[in-house]
Order: C-alpha cells, then structure tokens, then sequence
C-alpha cells in the first residue's frame, strides 16, 4: 500500500466513523490539535496532509496502517467484482460505512456468474472509486415492503457502489437505489428536486419521502449503490 492509498483509505475510514455517529471534526482536532477546516478540508478531498499529521490521526483514533487494509482482495481488479464470482453478503451498516470489507462484517457470500459481474455498468463519484465495488445485503420485511412485489422479504440484493448516480441505468425504467437515511439504509426509486432526494415506493401504500441535503452534501454521498440484481425467494 503506497502513501496515496493510505491516505484515501484513511479519510474513508474516519468518514466511516463520523456516519455512524462514533466520530466527530470537532472531537477529532481535539485529539489531534489540528483546527476543523483543516481537517473538513481533507474528509472533503480538498487537501492532502503529510506523512506526520496522518500519523497522528491514526494515533488518535487507535488505529494501524493494517486496519486499513482491504481483507477481501481482487487481485485483477479491486473494482470489477470477484474473480470467482463471489459477493460478500453484509449488513446494512457494512453496505453503508464500510469501504473495503473486512472478514467481521461478512454474513455469507452469494455466488454470482463473473460474466454478469462484469456487464454491470458504473457511475461512480470520485471518491466512491476506491470503494470495493459489489456487495450483497439480505433485504428485511420493513425494508422490503416500499418496493412490494419487486422486493420481496427475506431477498438477496446485489448493490453495485461504483453506481451511485441519478442517472438512469436503462431509459425505460427507474433505478433502484439503496440510500443512507442516517444510520439506515434504504431501497427506493429517486428523483432530485429543490436540493431534496426524493424518494419514491413502489408501493403506493407507503408515502413519498424527502431527504434534505447538508451544504457539504451531493446526492451521491447519500446513495450507496444501484440494485443490480434481486434475488426472491421461492
């Protein structure tokens, strides 16, 4: 791992933190003693810090440049999906927070043809590019119940996260997409309007929703991939 990768997996990491609420810029200067923007500037990848101020942010925060290895390696490839065809299966937290996956957050794997892997199309934002891009997640019956019938309870969804843009993938069909609600994930078709994801169910049932953006905040911070592909149980 050279000195660029360990800085991106770095900033991912404490980003990681900060989302699900363990971390915060100000609790970090104070460990640190470095001031907040300096240390918003570079969570926002608008600047780069030496070799001795990313020592001491791994100090702070108990961490070693092993923690910030990837357990699950594409020797080809880190984002084209698995050699073998296997998809770590995770859950919400770990498709949300967790950039490269470790051995802890893997329930199972689902067994996927490389070639279908391999078709899947992406968009990702700048930052999502160094994210391993295919993950899996078992879809509980509150989460599924939005997009009844096309999401049934108990289902397997393959998330591709190098796909976490508005664009349609396909012109005559609305994308599903898993999005970050605060700490929960969420399975919706979306729009964009007046600064507000706008999400919609399947199931007229539910009601549409609103999620406001913070001024940092793009769509693409929120969406945590495309659904690729749902496999229903029988």
């Amino acid at each position: 791992m050279n000195f660029t990768q360990m800085h991106e997996r770095l900033r991912l990491e404490l980003l990681r933190r900060i989302n699900r609420g363990t971390l915060s810029v100000s609790l970090l200067a104070r460990q640190t003693g470095f001031g907040q923007p300096h240390l918003s500037n570079f969570l926002r990848c608008k600047r780069q810090l030496s070799l001795q101020a990313l020592d001491r942010l791994m100090t702070a925060q108990h961490l070693a440049a092993e923690d910030l290895l990837p357990v699950i390696r594409h020797p080809a490839d880190a984002t084209a999906g698995s050699e073998a065809g296997k998809v770590p299966i995770l859950s919400n937290s770990g498709v949300l927070f967790e950039p490269y996956i470790r051995t802890s957050v893997v329930h199972s794997m689902l067994h996927l043809p490389v070639d279908l892997l391999h078709s899947l199309q992406s968009r990702p934002s700048k930052p999502r590019r160094a994210w391993q891009r295919f993950v899996a997640i078992r879809i509980s019956s509150s989460e599924a119940h939005p997009m009844d019938p096309l999401i049934r309870p108990h289902a397997i969804a393959l998330v591709n996260r190098h796909y976490n843009s508005l664009a349609p993938y396909r012109t005559d069909q609305p994308n599903i997409l898993a999005l970050r609600n605060g700490p929960k994930l969420l399975l919706r078709h979306v729009d964009f309007l007046a600064n507000r994801i706008v999400l919609r169910p399947y199931n007229r049932a539910f009601p549409v929703e609103l999620l406001e953006l913070e001024l940092h905040e793009t769509p693409g911070d929120l969406i945590a991939g495309r659904i690729a592909l749902i496999v229903n149980e029988l």
